[in-house]
């Protein structure tokens, strides 16, 4: 395997992904059946698989209903896959967020709502609070995803512009006990960040979002300015009583994936090291950071010696300003700010790609790079500079056919790093 380095760093995403099977999570975490009923509620890129693995393990009867983005879902019996827009909300998101609160509505202290959280879910769950409209919300949504900010911050202001997440669909559905299970895309896997959490409150204010948009320089619409600036936008606290009997469980981890990776990669004979769950900031410095350290090993000897796989998730960000933007994600700026650092470097091969199978504005889940990328894409015709300053790196990559395609994987658990020196 080692002899083709790409296909070894395509199995370890592999063993990553199936880390992160939502069937062999849901199994260990079942929660006891209720007198009541059982209602099902979900949200993100992995809802669907989420909810036909709770069909298949729980016996008894299920109903409810899931929001997975457009696109192939797996199929459900008894619970009601929604679709919706990811990463800008759209008008079929705020009809799921309805449908979402409508479910809860009604239930009894015998009752059991079974949550399947997961990334994307803020997306996924408009519902403008207050007079904010749709608008205001996808107003937010760009503003968020054009900042820079981590996805941790993005997400406490989300929860306050909105009426089901920072756990309000939670709320709505007192008295009945909840049980949320989550797959954790958020670095450090704070469970009321996942999706911002629409079952899982925290202790973040309006304030601390007014001071994230004062930070990041965000231009946001008046209406939802006035709407943070109100008491309306303040979200119910951990320690409101409706809360008293929910459980929440972080079921797949980001950690999880790596440790499962590192395990493979080590069986191969691979000295393997892990440098961190939960990296976090600008794309391109995360990239130059890797590369500072391949060149570590390669020139001196440390902080690792070669042979030696490195291994990084996390979830960085991308901040456009007034360049504009083409076509990619975060992994694939990443990887070419790498490869532009370790360009000349022999025996060095990376790959990077989200989880979920999907980097940013295309449908590839990353690509791969080595010390000679940047000469290929030269070759082709490419400006490797003018593209990571474009933030169209997808564009160099697709033009020298190194992109890397999975499709959806029905699970999400942030981005998977792999650097392998020789």
């Amino acid at each position: 395997m080692l002899n083709n380095p790409r296909a070894f760093l395509a199995s370890l995403f592999d063993t990553a992904v199936k880390a992160a099977d939502p069937l062999s999570a849901i199994r260990a975490h079942l929660p006891e059946k209720p007198k009541g009923r059982t209602v099902v509620v979900g949200a993100g890129k992995a809802a669907s698989q989420m909810a036909a693995a709770l069909e298949s393990l729980w016996d008894g009867p299920l109903e409810g209903a899931a929001v997975a983005q457009h696109g192939p879902v797996a199929a459900c019996r008894q619970i009601e896959v929604l679709q919706a827009a990811h990463p800008v909300p759209d008008a079929a998101g705020l009809a799921a967020s309805k449908r979402l609160l409508d479910r809860v509505r009604g239930l009894t202290a015998d009752d059991l709502v079974i949550a399947l959280i997961s990334g994307g879910g803020s997306s996924l769950l408009p519902a403008p609070a207050g007079s904010l409209t749709l608008e205001d919300e996808i107003a937010v949504n760009r503003a968020l995803l054009a900042s820079g900010a981590p996805i941790s911050a993005m997400n406490v202001v989300r929860k306050h512009v909105s009426r089901i997440k920072g756990g309000r669909l939670a709320h709505a559905a007192a008295p009945a006990r909840v049980v949320s299970l989550i797959v954790s895309d958020i670095p450090g896997d704070n469970p009321a960040h996942v999706a911002s959490g629409p079952t899982v409150p925290d202790g973040s204010t309006r304030q601390d979002a007014l001071q994230i948009i004062r930070q990041y320089r965000m231009a946001l619409p008046e209406a939802v300015m006035a709407h943070l600036n109100s008491a309306e936008a303040a979200a119910p606290g951990p320690d409101d009583t409706a809360f008293a009997s929910h459980e929440h469980h972080v079921i797949a981890s980001a950690r999880v994936s790596l440790e499962a990776a590192a395990i493979q990669a080590r069986a191969a004979g691979i000295d393997t090291v892990i440098l961190s769950d939960s990296i976090e900031g600008e794309a391109r410095d995360i990239g130059l950071m890797h590369a500072a350290i391949v060149r570590e090993v390669r020139m001196r000897g440390r902080p690792f010696t070669e042979p030696v796989l490195i291994l990084s998730g996390g979830e960085t960000t991308v901040t456009i300003r007034d360049e504009g933007y083409g076509k990619g994600g975060r992994n694939s700026e990443f990887l070419l700010s790498f490869a532009s650092a370790i360009d000349g470097l022999e025996n060095v091969h990376a790959l990077a790609a989200d989880t979920d199978g999907r980097d940013g504005s295309e449908h590839n889940a990353g690509a791969f790079t080595d010390g000679g990328t940047i000469a290929r894409m030269r070759a082709a015709g490419e400006d490797p500079r003018a593209r990571l300053i474009g933030h169209d790196a997808y564009s160099a990559f697709d033009a020298i056919g190194d992109i890397f395609h999975t499709g959806p994987t029905g699970t999400n658990v942030n981005d998977f790093r792999a650097i392998l020196i020789l």
